[in-house]
Parts: C-alpha cells; structure tokens; sequence
C-alpha cells in the first residue's frame, strides 16, 4: 500500500481518536470553550470522511470528483451564530491540519509530496467554502439590522408627525379665537420643536445608513443629564395627542434625578410608551416616573396607564418584533414601538418589564445607568 493510501486508511481508523484530538486543541479558542460535543463536531466528522476517500481515491479521479458533495456551508453559518470569528473558522480547520500531522507522523507516515497535497487540497477547500459562507451570513445581518434601524426611525417619526397634525387642528380652532393668542403661541411652539426633531432623524437616517458596516449596532453617545426636563418637554409635545384622548399625562419624574445615558434614545424610548398608553387610554391618565435604585447603580422608570390593558396571553410576546399585531381591547395595536424600547434599554445594559390587568391598565417598567 502507497503512502497516500495507507494515510487515508489511517485517519478513517484513528478518526475517534482524530476528533478528541481536534477538540481538546480546539476548545482553546474562546468562542468553543463552552460548546457541547455535537455542536463542536459539526460537520468536521464528515470531513475527516471525505479527506480519507480522496486519499484513497483511484489515481486517475480528481479531487472534486471524490469528493461529490465537499464540506457543507452551513458550517461556516453555525460557527458564526455561536460567536466565533473569522480568525478562529480559519485557525479550527489548521489546527485539524495539525492533528493529521501529528497522527502520521505518530504511526511513521511521511505527510509529503501527494499526500500533503491532497490534505492542504481538501482543508482549504473547506476553509474557503466556511469564510465564504460566514462572509455571506454576515452580509445579511448588516442588511437586517440596516433594515430594522430604518423601520424603527419610521415608526419614531409617527409620533411627533401626529402630534403636529393635531396641534395644526388646534391652531385653526384657535385662530377663530383671537383671545386666545397665548395658547396658539404654545401650540406654535409644539409644532416647531416636533418638526425640528423630525429634521433631526431624518439627518440621522442619512447619515447612520450610509455608515452602516459589518460591527455595526446601537451606538450610544453616553452623558449625564437631568431626567425630569426631556419628559416634561415629550409631556408638552403629546399633550395634543392626550387632549384628544381626553388623557392626562402626569410628570412625577423627580426634578433632581440624573442619569448616564444617550438622551435621544432615551427620549425615543419614553416616546414610545408614553404614546403607546395615549393610545391605549381614554378619558384616563398616564404617570411617568423614576427613581433611583436601592444599589444606587441604576435608574429605575415606568409608564403607567389606566388604559384597556393587555391580554394575558399576549402579555409575554409584547416586546418581540413579531407581535406587531398584538394589542389591547381596544383594538390599537401595540406595534413596534415595544420592540424599539427594548433594543434601546437593552442596549444600555437595562432590562424592561410589563405589567397589566385587562381593564385595569398597563405599567412598563425599565432601568438605566445612574450617574455612579
């Protein structure tokens, strides 16, 4: 028997010991260290298969032909969902390199000449058909959350464009009545705040999605500012939303609370549920509130409503993206703004929770960092 051959009926014999091999070298990789035995093998037994069968291959075969189906992509797809990077793909396949090296060697094969080409033929074969897979997986998830920053930003703009449009119907009431010019400059003012925020995202729009790289995600810009004044200003912006409902909002936010955080995705998550309770309220109140927490670490807020409530068996899934349909007794429905409020408080290192009794109203409780 050649040497080519007898090394493929080396490693289709020692392939057990090969894998043990493999994975006791390759758990040193931080990404694999605490990845079961099914999840690390993957599709590397079949592989070990396939490079056995090329080496034992007639003469006049090629390659590829021994191999009929090659290493299967999806590999390159899992190891990136388990939190590998590229270098470890690449450095996982060397390191079963090695190990084939080291077997035989180990049993006074020489790894040279046809064999060693054969074996570097196959792993980079597989190397190639795994980063391109992984390339290809990576590609879709900027394009995803490239679509998911788009579709929150439209559903955020929803907000201030309501409020505009029925402060622009108060205006013309008001104008009817020219004793009340105080209160249309009030309104005036409500209308120039929204549309210079809605200004704002769409700059960010342009300017966040042309930037949009593989790493990319929530990118906050961090600093210490006063809680209780951004929800009085979104108090003062949605009061035309609540008169329509007959709502009242309620700012018991205290005046001297501060918190580390991105003030504008902090103002878009209070945004959010407070116009989700408008929604969701009528002839009733909305409290918004905080307080600091007992480890003084945290910023603990809520919306509070006495609004329809959410069913009970839709009360879990509120915050996932799928549930766009869910929604209260009211028929409104609850949509993606639950799904925006949790990237956000989530991207902080916060946590959000719901509360709620059909009938009785619904709390949304979340934390932020303090300012320690």
């Amino acid at each position: 028997m050649n040497n080519v051959k007898a090394l493929g009926v080396l490693i289709r014999e020692q392939r057990q010991t090969l894998l043990t091999t493999w994975r006791q070298q390759v758990r040193q990789l931080p990404s694999a260290r605490n990845l079961d035995t099914p999840t690390l093998n993957d599709h590397i037994p079949a592989l070990l298969d396939e490079l056995a069968d090329a080496l034992q291959a007639r003469s006049d075969q090629t390659i590829a032909e021994a191999l009929v189906e090659g290493s299967p992509p999806a590999h390159g797809v899992q190891r990136l969902r388990k939190g590998y990077d590229i270098e470890e793909v690449v450095a996982e396949y060397n390191v079963l390199r090695g190990c084939i090296h080291d077997l035989a060697h180990s049993h006074g094969l020489s790894l040279e000449g046809e064999s060693f080409h054969i074996v570097n033929r196959v792993l980079d074969q597989a190397i190639g058909l795994a980063v391109q897979s992984f390339a290809a997986e990576q590609a879709r998830e900027v394009q995803k959350r490239r679509d998911e920053y788009l579709a929150f930003v439209a559903h955020d703009l929803r907000t201030p464009l309501n409020a505009i449009a029925v402060a622009t119907s108060i205006l013309e009431i008001a104008f009817e009545d020219r004793e009340a010019a105080a209160e249309t400059a009030a309104t005036l003012k409500t209308l120039r705040r929204n549309v210079q925020q809605l200004q704002a995202l769409v700059e960010k729009i342009i300017e966040e999605n042309a930037n949009v790289g593989p790493d990319a995600g929530i990118k906050l810009e961090r600093r210490q500012f006063d809680l209780w004044p951004l929800v009085e200003g979104l108090v003062f912006d949605l009061r035309p939303l609540a008169q329509a409902n007959n709502t009242r909002l309620i700012n018991q936010v205290p005046r001297d609370l501060i918190i580390n955080a991105d003030a504008s995705l902090v103002r878009r998550v209070f945004q959010n549920l407070i116009s989700n309770a408008i929604k969701h309220t009528h002839q009733g109140e909305v409290l918004i509130g905080a307080r600091q927490s007992a480890a003084q670490s945290a910023v603990e807020c809520w919306v509070s409503d006495s609004g329809v409530g959410i069913p009970k068996d839709q009360l879990e899934r509120v915050f996932d993206e799928a549930e766009q349909g869910a929604s209260g007794e009211s028929g409104a429905s609850l949509g993606l703004g639950l799904a925006i409020v949790k990237t956000f408080v989530e991207a902080h290192g916060g946590q959000v929770t719901a509360e709620s009794e059909q009938g009785r109203g619904s709390t949304f409780r979340f934390t932020l960092p303090s300012k320690t």
